[in-house]
């Protein structure tokens, strides 16, 4: 969403690189190139006047003066700004301290609302608490079947004593669904109110009235962040009209701009709480300010992409990884746990948005973008064509198996070949990787030294050292002489001779050349050493 913002901010500070010393004229023109960045990802003109005015006045400050790295230090202050324009600090949910805490949706409809209370208690769940879905939408057609389908979906139990279709009382709905809640002993409530296409006094009316019989905990306005403007809009009219604690931003994998993320929350003064940013129930997670900063200038967000691999590795499977990797030089670790290792990748989510958390993410936009979310399950169907010892020991893996494994997998000879190659590669790297001497992921192995099969985002192929060519004069070489080359050939004949033959021990354990020294050796251990 913020792939604009972020090339045109990561451009102005590439003409800052260098400089020893920022100039008035520096500072004045790399203001000038951040707010049309802020103005054309479609930021309320207020919030951009109110950004550029404090970078400006920082920029000029001694922070930046007396700096050893100035262009760095201005880097540091825009971040800074995105941070305090985004909400400051990480906002959490404010339990009641008498269950059931009760948290109350509002929103237009089309925002996202009804999926999000999903996972939003799909989110709690994963907590330790115990929620319950409120169905309070009884105007939107079927909009209590997609809760009951969502809730269903996440493993929440969910309250819908009214079909809806216009039919029921929503004040009456919420009311009887707190005291369900606090009768089946559910600690956490969470309210869907009705939505419509604008703003409108009936709209209003209606949630306020939900909110006077609720007294809800936590009122979230679930904006759509791919709405623009319009956005500040609907937040300052729902902020008057019934008031709300914090915000929801949803669809924020979206192509839009997103001005209304960087809007929202300086506008209303109220904190962006949470983030929703696909159609999964785990497409959901709380809001951190300082991540999304550090998103927008391509410095990446390591902490979010360490939290996703520790849920979604088992901690006794990656240190049971991490031994195999360490022993051995890692032959120990095989195509099965590749494949454990790929099944928890999947957890995490895309895998775009993993490489879209990595620090330099932006400048490789265009190969992401091209990458195909398919080729996992392609690899995966590789290798379950393998047989259990083929898994467990890649190197039986000749060209007839290559060939039975391809047309097992439905893929080409090539891939198999390249997937092989691969994995022998990134098994090498990940050991070092385990043993400390690469950089890596905590408790993702897998992540340190790529994925095999996987194509090479971002990256430039190797072309590989090529051998030195031998140079004139060196052993092996041959002189242009011809007296000479003969003495050379001369000596490399008595060399030969010298060395101990088939059956023969090397002189340093007693054999000679000339026979007398000779052992007569068993055929097999003789057969063995002419093999070799």
């Amino acid at each position: 969403m913020f792939a604009t913002l972020t090339d045109r901010l990561t451009a102005t500070f590439k003409n800052l690189r260098g400089k020893g010393r920022l100039s008035d004229a520096d500072i004045d023109a790399t203001a000038r190139e951040i707010r049309v960045a802020l103005l054309e990802a479609d930021v309320a003109l207020p919030v951009v006047k109110d950004f550029i005015a404090a970078v400006r006045e920082r920029a000029r400050g001694e922070e930046v003066s007396q700096a050893l790295n100035p262009a760095q230090q201005m880097i540091k202050i825009v971040n800074d700004e995105l941070v305090r324009i985004l909400g400051g600090e990480t906002r959490r949910v404010r339990f009641a301290k008498q269950p059931p805490t009760v948290i109350m949706l509002a929103g237009l409809q089309g925002a996202g609302k009804t999926t999000l209370a999903g996972k939003l208690a799909l989110w709690l769940k994963e907590q330790g608490k115990q929620p319950l879905l409120v169905a309070a939408d009884l105007q939107r057609p079927n909009a209590v079947t997609q809760l009951q389908v969502v809730g269903e979906r996440a493993g929440v139990a969910v309250w819908a004593p009214e079909p809806g279709n216009g039919v029921g009382d929503p004040v009456s709905v919420a009311r009887s669904g707190i005291e369900h809640a606090t009768s089946r002993l559910h600690d956490v409530v969470i309210v869907d109110t009705a939505g419509r296409l604008g703003v409108d006094e009936e709209l209003m009316k209606q949630a306020a009235d939900i909110r006077d019989a609720v007294k809800p905990d936590e009122t979230l306005f679930v904006v759509d962040a791919m709405i623009g403007q319009d956005a500040v809009n609907t937040a300052l009219a729902f902020q008057d009209g019934v008031g709300f604690d914090g915000v929801v931003l949803t669809k924020l994998d979206g192509d839009a701009r997103g001005g209304a993320a960087l809007s929202v929350a300086s506008v209303t003064g109220k904190p962006v709480m949470f983030a929703s940013a696909g159609e999964k129930l785990t497409d959901f997670d709380v809001f951190h300010p300082e991540r999304m900063a550090s998103r927008i200038l391509d410095l990446g967000d390591m902490l979010t992409l360490i939290e996703s691999a520790q849920k979604a590795f088992d901690a006794e499977q990656a240190e049971d990884m991490a031994r195999k990797l360490q022993a051995k030089g890692g032959k120990d670790f095989t195509f099965d746990d590749f494949l454990q290792q790929m099944q928890a990748i999947k957890k995490m989510g895309s895998f775009k948005s993993l490489l879209g958390m990595l620090p330099g993410a932006g400048q490789m936009r265009e190969a992401l973008d091209s990458f195909d979310e398919r080729e996992l399950d392609r690899v995966q169907a590789i290798v379950h064509s393998m047989t259990p010892g083929e898994r467990a020991n890649p190197k039986i893996i000749n060209g007839s198996r290559r060939s039975r494994i391809a047309k097992g997998s439905g893929r080409q000879v090539s891939e198999v070949n390249q997937l092989v190659e691969r994995f022998f590669m990134a098994r090498e790297m990940m050991s070092q990787a385990a043993r400390g001497k690469l950089g890596g992921i905590p408790g993702m192995p897998g992540m340190a030294g790529g994925i095999p099969g996987m194509p090479a985002i971002g990256g430039k192929k190797s072309k590989g050292k090529q051998p030195k060519q031998g140079k004139k004069g060196k052993r092996g070489a041959r002189s242009g002489n011809p007296a000479k080359r003969a003495a050379q050939l001369a000596a490399a004949d008595e060399k030969r001779s010298a060395e101990p033959q088939p059956g023969q021990l090397p002189s340093a354990f007693g054999g000679a050349p000339e026979g007398d020294g000779n052992l007569e050796l068993p055929d097999d251990i003789a057969q063995f050493l002419k093999r070799r």
